[in-house]
């Protein structure tokens, strides 16, 4: 875009981006192989020999792929036809466009790091749609169900509070409200920790009780906006009869619990009559929440056998039986592109987006697509990185996990790169970055 600065890119050798292309993302792909081969019994005894083959001919495409990263070859155009093969391809003829004739084609280390991290992830999936009968396997479902399992202790915490709260939700006063609905917010940042994607597929459970740490972990929020958040809801539903909130989630497992917790609350006090959440279509950057994701995880938290979490599990399926919360996939989610050109690749998308009283974009991908992933210095408004785009109020929730962050105060930047030079990328800081009504 005109105005805006350079991607973030493989480039910058030493930097967060160079170190996911060349650690991370081989690191992911190794445990995808390492899973297939895992599995190849599963395919056998489902499929015969015709699943083993499946299985071998995936292994062969990623072992390929894995090649193709390690040695910068350049970026090749999908071939296998999906929804989006065109979109995809016409954006890799649309990245050869902006190189100078003496750069080449697109390769991993010289393109944009967004653009290339969501490549990796969609070539992924197309290795899984040239191999049927296996052609539906989520290769990423073990890590996330293991993250799920293993983060217990804190479920039933939460759980266990938000019932409790539930009790007296009707006789709390203003201020009481207002307090605990900062309080779910805090859960539901610091849920965002848990990333399956910046650990490279290590385990990312939450082990501790979320709900007592809060105040300990308040000093490592650096932009907060929650009060914003507060009047926006408080004075909507003075004035209308329904109130829409729209939640962009990011990770399955223990942040998809605090974020439907969040979304309980919302809907328990009133704040909101209805949520919308958007997942992902595919399998994506690991932990991402996809339908059966989001399914399933309902249904393991109505099966448990505590009884404050079965409660949960069972008012949440209620809500989604009464359509008070409805779950969305599209296919832009997945795409490479900047939010800022949603309203042209996916209008119907924006359209719907507009619908919301707010927009809460969970999550560092979110973020990095929301900024579009630029060299921006600290101190840029976060309304001048959205570069246009804005569908109603919006919110981002995240903890910092890449070399991006936005309007921040003169030297607050700077100071946390004196003290702590991997500030912006370990996840420890945390932001709530409202843009609210035009």
């Amino acid at each position: 875009m005109a105005g805006s600065p350079e991607s973030l890119s493989g480039q910058d050798v030493g930097s967060f981006a160079y170190l996911t292309i060349k650690d991370r993302t081989p690191q992911i792909l190794t445990k995808v192989i390492d899973t297939l081969h895992r599995h190849k019994n599963e395919f056998f005894e489902k499929h015969g020999e015709e699943g083993t083959e499946a299985g071998k001919k995936a292994i062969s495409l990623l072992s390929k792929l894995r090649n193709e990263l390690q040695t910068d070859k350049p970026i090749v155009p999908l071939v296998e036809k999906f929804v989006d093969t065109d979109i995809w391809n016409q954006y890799l003829e649309y990245q050869q466009s902006l190189m100078k004739e003496s750069d080449g084609k697109p390769r991993w280390f010289h393109s944009p790091w967004l653009f290339v991290e969501c490549y990796m992830y969609r070539r992924i999936h197309e290795a899984l749609t040239q191999s049927p009968p296996i052609d539906d396997f989520d290769v990423f479902k073990e890590l996330k169900e293991q993250n799920f399992f293993e983060s217990q202790e804190s479920i039933i915490s939460l759980c266990t509070y938000l019932q409790e709260l539930m009790r007296t939700i009707e006789e709390l006063d203003e201020d009481q409200l207002k307090n605990e609905f900062l309080k779910f917010l805090q859960i539901s940042l610091w849920g965002n920790k848990c990333d399956l994607s910046l650990s490279g597929g290590e385990t990312s459970s939450q082990k501790n009780n979320l709900v007592s740490s809060l105040e300990d972990l308040k000093p490592f929020i650096l932009v907060n906006d929650m009060e914003c958040l507060w009047s926006l809801l408080s004075k909507k539903t003075r004035e209308k009869a329904s109130v829409r909130v729209d939640i962009v989630l990011d990770n399955s497992g223990f942040e998809l619990i605090t974020d439907l917790v969040l979304a309980d609350f919302l809907l328990s006090s009133k704040l909101a009559t209805e949520i919308h959440f958007y997942g992902k279509r595919i399998p994506w950057f690991v932990s991402d929440t996809t339908i059966h994701d989001f399914n399933w995880l309902i249904e393991q938290v109505k099966h448990s056998n505590h009884k404050w979490v079965a409660k949960c599990g069972v008012d949440w399926e209620n809500c989604v039986k009464m359509s008070r919360w409805v779950y969305h996939d599209h296919i832009f989610w997945t795409l490479p592109h900047e939010y800022c050109a949603m309203s042209q690749v996916a209008p119907d998308l924006y359209a719907e987006l507009q619908k919301a009283d707010l927009i809460l974009f969970k999550g560092d991908l979110n973020y990095r697509k929301l900024t579009g992933d630029r060299k921006w210095a600290f101190t840029i408004p976060f309304h001048q990185a959205l570069s246009g785009f804005h569908p109603a109020p919006l919110c981002s929730i995240r903890t910092l996990k890449a070399e991006i962050q936005v309007g921040l105060q003169p030297g607050q930047g700077e100071e946390l790169a004196a003290s702590e030079p991997s500030w912006l990328t370990t996840g420890k800081y945390g932001i709530f970055q409202f843009d609210g009504p035009l």
